[in-house]
């Protein structure tokens, strides 16, 4: 079986960005985004989405995470195209919906190369400690457009913003992980358009 890895670096006047990636791995990472709840978040979808990945990066938070979070999504989803190259063989759909504590979040993606992003999902709080809330959201539109996905993120119910962006990543890693599974039956691209 062909690696699936990739290694992006994207550098910027506001962000520095090196990251490694392994869709067939074991749950590892080594992030340091300099934004600590991203941080979180991203060892997440590492760990129960069986990949592992290495994250590096430097942005001027000294005016805010938005850039940083921005690009590393960017790259994140650049890593995931990059990596899934001709797409043969994936399963490509996938759902999964993750409760955490008193919220639940319900994913549905297709790695379709048609990018979208539909967010149905409120922050009773603007802050989770000191993260922006609504860079959550920033983070998958990003993460979205450069790995040509289409995501849908809908929390029905939840009160405490910090489960709410648990429970996302989470539902997100397990959607990610069955849809890039290879499927021995499948034995060319998953589309009758014969291209994905």
């Amino acid at each position: 079986m062909t690696k699936r890895t990739a290694t992006i670096n994207r550098k910027t006047k506001e962000t520095q960005v090196e990251l490694s990636i392994n869709l067939d791995g074991s749950g590892t990472s080594n992030i340091n985004t300099g934004v600590g709840f991203l941080d979180h978040m991203l060892d997440l979808l590492t760990k129960h989405g069986l990949f592992d990945m290495t994250i590096k990066a430097s942005g001027d938070r000294i005016v805010d995470d938005h850039h940083t979070v921005e690009d590393v999504g960017i790259c994140i989803g650049q890593g995931l195209k990059e990596a899934l190259g001709d797409k043969k063989g994936i399963r490509r759909f996938s759902s999964a919906s993750v409760p955490m504590q008193e919220t639940l979040a319900n994913i549905a993606l297709d790695i379709s190369g048609r990018p979208a992003l539909v967010f149905n999902a409120t922050f009773q709080k603007e802050k989770i400690g000191s993260f922006d809330a609504e860079l959550i959201e920033e983070f998958l539109e990003a993460f979205t457009t450069n790995a040509g996905v289409n995501l849908h993120v809908n929390i029905p119910y939840g009160a405490n913003a910090h489960h709410i962006a648990e429970a996302i990543f989470k539902g997100l890693a397990r959607a990610l992980k069955d849809a890039v599974q290879l499927d021995e039956r499948i034995k060319d691209v998953p589309s009758t358009k014969g291209i994905l």
